[in-house]
């Protein structure tokens, strides 16, 4: 699908990672993925996260997939988008912009790459977040995905409860 064009420095370009991009999309998951987790679900379940979603032979596969989407300016990663399939449902599992230039518009542009390489026949995206994630859930509410279902974890943490968010494509 290739990449959006922007002026080198001023805005990020939004494009399809490649095979060179594993490396640095791991250690965008290992710098930022705590900080942010930390807060909202503690230390453990946040390091368990980048183990289990950031490590790079589940990033080289869904480079292999056509997948992950990124974003970069100045030679640096600043986001990252993942999607897959639960099923037969298209999902959204990864949307991670770096701290600095959030509120910007990027993550509408990672959202919108993703979007746009799902197939002609995609009738509905789904992104799930953990409900102590306040600020995504207002982030896709803003961006058209309604509450499906929410699945309380196992241990019984309310934070720990994953939210299943939907928005129709047509």
């Amino acid at each position: 699908m290739g990449e959006e064009r922007a002026v080198a420095g001023t805005e990020p370009v939004v494009r399809d990672a490649g095979p060179d991009d594993v490396a640095a999309v791991r250690r965008f998951g290992e710098e930022h993925i705590p900080a942010h987790y930390t807060p909202l679900i503690g230390p453990e379940a946040a390091s368990g996260q980048v183990r289990l979603w950031w490590d790079e032979t589940r990033l080289a596969a869904a480079v292999a997939d056509g997948l992950l989407v990124v974003a970069e300016l100045d030679g640096r990663l600043v986001g990252v988008g993942q999607r897959g399939r639960l099923g037969t449902d298209h999902v959204v599992y990864k949307l991670y912009v770096h701290p600095a230039l959030r509120g910007r518009g990027l993550g509408p542009r990672l959202l919108d790459a993703i979007t746009r390489r799902l197939p002609a026949d995609a009738d509905r995206l789904w992104i799930e977040h953990y409900a102590a994630n306040a600020r995504a859930g207002a982030f896709y509410e803003r961006e058209g995905f309604t509450v499906r279902r929410v699945e309380p974890d196992p241990t019984g943490d309310p934070a720990l409860a994953v939210v299943w968010r939907a928005r129709t494509l047509r």
